[in-house]
């Protein structure tokens, strides 16, 4: 009794709603073609290229973590490589600094000894010019002397008293 019941209650309400079961039922094996066919046609494809895009994802994800862990090490390996070469260079400019401080002092020592040489040579130059001025002045000394002996004394001088004459002037003023 209650599934007749049932039935005049639902035959009711499909009236109400004006529900036509003929059309009704068409409708429902329509929608259960198309249902079936593009579950079969194009769900299963989409779902397909789902799952396939999902894995490329993952894959991408993967390959995301694996490229960031390459390049902290790739980084590790910058830093690594810049302080050697930082510590090299230093090395270097330590290295040309000692060479240029060896060089400098050698570059002095050359100047000094240099600069020795050419006083050494000055004093030579100057000893050797004190000497032919000192000779000179004998010489010039004992002309004026043999001439103001002729000019004082009124005679003449021969060449051996002119001679002597300059020679014991040379030998005084020595």
């Amino acid at each position: 009794m209650s599934y007749i019941l049932f039935a005049d209650i639902v035959g009711d309400t499909a009236r109400a709603f004006g529900v036509n079961w003929h059309h009704f039922i068409a409708q429902a094996l329509s929608f259960l073609i198309v249902a079936f066919l593009l579950h079969q046609f194009a769900y299963k494809r989409v779902l397909a290229m789902l799952e396939e895009r999902r894995q490329k994802i993952t894959e991408s994800l993967e390959n995301a973590e694996k490229i960031k862990t390459e390049l902290a090490t790739a980084e590790a390996q910058r830093q690594e490589i810049l302080t050697r070469a930082n510590e090299h260079a230093t090395k270097l400019i330590e290295e040309a600094r000692a060479a240029a401080a060896r060089v400098q002092e050698q570059e002095t020592q050359k100047a000094v000894a240099s600069a020795e040489q050419i006083i050494a040579k000055a004093r030579e130059a100057a000893l050797a010019d004190h000497a032919k001025m000192m000779a000179e002045l004998k010489r010039e000394v004992g002309r004026l002397v043999v001439q103001t002996t002729a000019t004082v004394t009124g005679k003449v001088l021969t060449p051996e008293d002119q001679h002597r004459l300059a020679e014991e002037t040379t030998r005084q003023i020595a």
